[in-house]
């Protein structure tokens, strides 16, 4: 994990390494501002220790530039689990760029990064990684405070401050964060985030998770976005006047009962039955195979084909609905027990668009839930009603 000291000085930085241990936490220093309607959600509860944190001036220096933050000496985290009813995820909002923290292109341990000049569209799979008690009232890379009990993370190439959702790929747990930290620099790893994210995530038990990150953009830009980028449907053909052959057939029997043959409550139609209702009809299908010629009653109607054979197949439904215009990725899953418990959650709600499909060319098996929707306005409904059950705000696929 990276942090600047100063504006003017080179970045220190600090990456995990391994997961924090666990410790009392460190003394604060400064006095801690009175929670906040923006920082403490209204639960009735008593969320005084999750006010914003306040800067430790203890941990000021230790640093090398463009190095890491006290190399050698171990994270650690709290001894309780936050409660995370005491804490909201952040709004995404249109922020200014800090004025530190997006020099681009810059170095930490000798590797070269760049800042993202735009946002949109940025989705990246990896590991995540999560921090504690050792940066907790540290300033971080835009020079903001960092705190292990809101929601916020450290990313390489994201601007300071922007916003992502970060999805547990093997849970199907989302979080909203807050980036304005740098880092984290091991190979492989995509995002370090703040203790209460890892938690809300799952992923403090082991240290690290495997997860998504999408960048997020305020007022439901990223849907309109993609929106515009995603294909028209295709136009309905206009109704057409129904031919000699699609009244015949429509006129073809739907039960037992009109083949003229005894039939039984719940029976199926039968192929001898059938034959029976084209010979009432007068009806005769040309197959490429002799046959005794079969006189037409009246009125009759004759089914003409070339005297070749004629290769049987399946018929085709007499309209196919179109695919849904966008798709909005809900979660991925590596355990289909849990995909089949999140798609029936859904179509519980009344959300019959949902799909489960399997994710081909994946290293391991991977199922991922989207739900269709027709149009930009009707996907932002859904997106809305699916995060209200807990899944976290989906974003349409971009493929």
């Amino acid at each position: 994990m990276k942090r600047l000291a100063l504006p003017l000085l080179a970045m220190a930085l600090a990456a995990c390494s391994t997961a924090p241990k666990k410790s009392p936490p460190p003394p604060t220093g400064g006095t801690a501002s009175p929670p906040t309607a923006s920082s403490v959600a209204d639960t009735g509860k008593d969320c005084s220790r999750y006010a914003p944190a306040q800067e430790d001036p203890s941990t000021r220096g230790h640093y090398t530039a463009g190095g890491l933050y006290k190399p050698g000496v171990a994270d650690s985290t709290p001894d309780h689990l936050p409660d995370l009813d005491c804490i909201r995820e952040p709004q995404v909002t249109a922020e200014p760029r800090s004025r530190v923290g997006n020099k681009s292109p810059y170095s930490v341990l000798g590797k070269q990064y760049r800042v993202l000049d735009r946002v949109d569209g940025y989705v990246e799979q990896g590991a995540a990684s999560y921090y504690g008690n050792k940066f907790h009232g540290r300033r971080t890379s835009n020079q903001e405070v960092y705190d292990m009990y809101a929601y916020s993370a450290a990313h390489k190439s994201l601007p300071l401050p922007s916003f992502a959702r970060v999805t547990n790929l093997d849970n199907g747990k989302s979080v909203v964060v807050r980036v304005n930290d740098r880092g984290p620099f091991h190979e492989g790893r995509v995002i370090d985030l703040s203790y209460a994210a890892a938690v809300k995530l799952g992923i403090t038990q082991r240290g690290t998770g495997r997860v998504e990150v999408r960048a997020l953009t305020p007022d439901g830009a990223s849907l309109a976005a993609a929106a515009a980028a995603a294909p028209a449907p295709a136009p309905v053909p206009a109704p057409v006047a129904p031919s000699a052959m699609d009244q015949l057939v429509g006129a073809l029997p739907k039960d037992a009962a009109r083949y003229h043959v005894p039939a039984k409550a719940g029976d199926t139609p039968s192929a001898a039955g059938f034959e029976a209702w084209m010979k009432a009809n007068g009806v005769r299908v040309a197959s490429g195979r002799p046959a005794t010629p079969m006189a037409p009653s009246t009125p009759s109607a004759v089914l003409s084909a070339p005297a070749t054979p004629v290769r049987e197949t399946a018929p085709a439904p007499a309209s196919m609905p179109l695919p849904p215009a966008l798709q909005l990725q809900v979660a991925s899953f590596s355990s289909r027990d849990n995909a089949d418990r999140a798609l029936a959650r859904l179509v519980a709600a009344g959300i019959a668009e949902a799909r489960l499909s399997d994710v081909p060319g994946a290293a391991r098996p991977l199922w991922r839930l989207r739900v269709g929707a027709a149009d930009a306005a009707s996907a932002e409904a859904l997106a809305g009603r699916i995060a209200s059950l807990g899944f976290g705000r989906p974003q349409i696929v971009r493929e």
